[in-house]
Order: structure tokens, then C-alpha cells, then sequence
């Protein structure tokens, strides 16, 4: 990874940020060659990482963050350690999958393709995911963009359009393969949200230039749109994109 943007609360990151579908690790372990050893690359917190040791044999896991490999959640069948994306000691055509998780837009992408075919097997299969923004109501949507999404909208690293965008815009080095359409409900109270927004880091670089007071401000704009107390938890239907290729035999 070339730009790290989370290390600095590592541990707020970890708690907070909500976990992918099972559906989506279902798919990459069906879609994959073989269920040998996956490298679930730019790990964060090992969501992803855990989710895939429970169908892959062996993971490895790496992230250019040490901050984030310590707060990562351990699991006997994965190796955690802290590795740039772009240069590994993996062996070649060590890998039946590369996956990762909400972070290829950090990737030098120049550098990581080529790490990428040398690492992955023939046939293998290579999936990025990632999750956007989230709704639950017309109400509470416009009431989110007025708080929080247009005051924070310049300090978006210009990476997050890549993310947006499905990843479309990133070149990749082997044909595209179709993926499944997968949705992303999360359940959260009105304080999860909030602590989910905090770990944004456009929200963080707003605080640094403005003050802490945007969030707190936030709680009382969107407590009256949220459809009962704050206690209440509710279903998020957060946006999620896939991409997946595959390596030529």
C-alpha cells in the first residue's frame, strides 16, 4: 500500500467498522481453483482475512500499517504481517486467491500488478471489494448529506473515486469474470453510526481544520429522522462493489 490513512486510531477502526457478507467469501471460495492458501492483502483489522479461513486451508495476511496488524483479530489458520502490497517474499504462484478488502485504491498500481501475476497460481482468482456510503430512508439520507457529506466532501482523498466507481477505472492484468450481486445490510443504533462515521478519514481531517464538533452536531440532526430513540437499532443498506479476474491457465 502506498498511503496509509488509518493507522493513527487503529483501534477505533477495528471496532467499528462493519463486517463483509458471507455470501461474498462463499463466492471467492467457489470461484477459486483450489481452497489451498489465499493472500488477503491490505488485511486492516483481519475481517476479511478470518472470514477466509474458514473456507481456505491457509492465509496470509499482510498491511502496510503495523498499527493495524496489532489490532487485527488472530485465528490459527492466519499468518498476519506487515508487508507492502507491492513487494512481498511470498514464492511465485504461491496463491489459489488474492483478495482484498476496501483497500486497492491505495494500491501503486504500477507495482502491484506484476507482484500480483507473480504470486498468484495460473487460474487463480483475484477479487477486490469494497462498501461506499449507506441509506436507510429518504429522511435520514438527506439529513446525512446536509450534517456530515457535504461539509466533509473536500477532505476525500481523490483515491475513495476509485473505490466508488466499482474499481472500474483500475486497469487490472487478466480478464474480468462476472460476479454475484451482493448486498451489505448492517443493523446499528444511532451511537454505531456515529462511531462508524468517526472512523472515516475525511471526518478525521475535517476535525483536524474545523474542531470536533461536526459529529456531535450530527447526532442531533439525524436523532429526529432516525425512527425512534437513539437505542433503536435499525437496517443500513450500505452500497457494495466487487471485481474479480482470473489469471490464464
Amino acid at each position: 500500500m502506498a498511503i496509509d490513512l488509518f493507522s493513527a486510531d487503529s483501534a477505533h477502526y477495528a471496532a467499528v467498522r462493519p463486517g463483509y457478507p458471507a455470501a461474498l467469501f462463499e463466492w471467492i471460495a467457489d470461484a477459486a481453483p483450489a481452497r489451498g492458501c489465499v493472500w488477503d492483502c491490505g488485511t486492516g483489522n483481519g475481517q476479511a482475512a478470518v472470514a477466509l479461513a474458514g473456507l481456505f486451508e491457509r492465509v496470509e495476511a499482510t498491511d502496510l500499517s503495523a498499527a493495524q496488524i496489532a489490532h487485527a483479530k488472530p485465528h490459527p489458520k492466519v499468518r498476519y504481517r506487515v508487508m507492502a502490497a507491492e513487494a512481498t517474499d511470498f514464492p511465485d504462484e504461491a496463491f489459489d486467491a488474492v483478495c482484498v478488502a476496501q483497500a486497492l485504491h491505495w494500491f501503486d498500481m504500477d507495482r502491484f500488478g506484476p507482484e500480483l501475476d507473480r504470486v498468484l497460481k495460473p487460474g487463480g482468482l483475484f477479487a477486490a471489494w469494497g462498501y461506499g456510503g449507506f441509506s436507510l430512508n429518504p429522511a435520514f439520507d438527506a439529513a446525512l448529506r446536509r450534517a456530515v457529506l457535504d461539509p466533509i466532501a473536500a477532505h476525500w482523498a481523490p483515491q475513495n473515486q476509485l473505490l466508488w466507481g466499482g474499481y472500474r477505472a483500475i486497469r487490472l492484468p487478466y480478464p474480468d469474470v462476472d460476479v454475484p450481486c451482493i448486498r451489505m445490510p448492517v443493523l446499528a443504533d444511532l451511537a454505531g453510526v456515529i462511531a462508524y462515521l468517526k472512523s472515516w478519514s475525511a471526518v478525521r481531517l475535517h476535525a483536524e481544520a474545523h474542531g470536533d464538533g461536526l459529529l456531535r452536531e450530527a447526532a442531533e440532526a439525524l436523532l429526529p429522522v432516525w425512527g425512534g430513540p437513539p437505542s433503536v437499532v435499525q437496517a443500513l443498506e450500505f452500497s457494495f462493489h466487487l471485481r474479480a479476474v482470473r489469471k490464464p491457465r
